[in-house]
């Protein structure tokens, strides 16, 4: 009998029944992006015999084909995430001293 996987999102959600292939879970059901959206913190995979928990993920596509929607996830990088971490940092400090500069 094929493994079925659960997928816990950061929300505590879960998408249940899906299969895998390759790198990819497999949904019966319709998947959306909306899922996903804000809830990638921390995402637990599990067979019911292993389980994996992930951190700051990101979705890379969601396909649908004829037998299901497909879910490709990957963990961010540490340095990739510390590297948008800066980005973000930088254009909010950026964004300050242009308001500041307007006098807003």
């Amino acid at each position: 009998m094929e493994a079925k996987y659960e997928m816990t999102l950061a929300d505590g959600s879960k998408l249940i029944g899906l299969a895998l292939n390759g790198n990819n879970y497999v949904s019966p059901t319709e998947v959306t992006e909306d899922v996903f959206t804000g809830k990638l913190e921390t995402v637990t995979i599990s067979d019911g015999e292993t389980t994996e928990v992930l951190h700051n993920v990101e979705l890379i596509q969601i396909a649908h084909y004829a037998d299901g929607w497909y879910i490709s996830l990957r963990e961010i990088p540490e340095e990739k995430q510390r590297q948008m971490d800066i980005d973000a940092l930088t254009v909010d400090h950026e964004l300050r001293l242009t308001m500041l500069e307007l006098g807003i």
